[in-house]
């Protein structure tokens, strides 16, 4: 039985932590238990009370990140603006762990499952319609590579975050006729 949830849990989130400072300084094959139970501040018997490996890790951060998703667009209605400051509401919380999923050593196959979560609405046309999947692609690629850009300049220090949410929104009505 567990005697004290809140220690085990803040055990927990300091080894995802840990992870996600290194994985967007590296690819995950680079990343050792050993060097995540160090920078966490624990050995690695502590580790495998709370993960199985490293896999283990990156899809535990990448569905929790999926989850919050999930729950945050539960409870909006589906528009563009609100996905992205959604988005931005869960920057500001957990900006080390989008640091790792968005960094240069993200997973495409989280990005492709951030895609179906997120859906991207404002593309109305019907699902046996051949060019959705591509406008879909399009919209939601180029918003990801734009917010990606952002963090690698440094976030905050490049933009506000609300700028770059302006900017993309922007885009999304008007195109690039916007600025030239």
């Amino acid at each position: 039985m567990n005697k004290q949830p809140n220690i085990t849990e803040k055990t927990k989130q300091t080894f995802v932590e840990a992870f996600c400072v290194l994985y967007s300084q590296k690819p995950v094959d680079k990343i050792s238990i050993q060097e995540i139970a160090k920078k966490a501040g624990y050995n690695r018997c502590t580790f495998y009370q709370y993960f199985i490996d490293i896999d283990d890790l990156l899809h535990y951060v990448e569905n929790n990140f999926l989850e919050s998703i999930s729950v945050k667009r539960s409870k909006i209605e589906v528009n563009s603006d609100l996905i992205f400051n959604t988005l931005a509401d869960l920057y500001e919380t957990n900006a080390v762990i989008y640091n790792a999923l968005f960094g240069d050593y993200g997973s495409h196959r989280f990005f492709d499952q951030m895609k179906e979560k997120l859906g991207i609405p404002g593309i109305n046309l019907k699902n046996g319609h051949k060019l959705k999947p591509y406008l879909l692609e399009y919209r939601f690629s180029n918003s990801l590579s734009l917010f990606r850009l952002w963090l690698k300049r440094g976030a905050k220090k490049d933009l506000p975050l609300k700028d770059i949410l302006d900017l993309v929104l922007t885009l999304y009505k008007n195109g690039m006729s916007s600025f030239t």
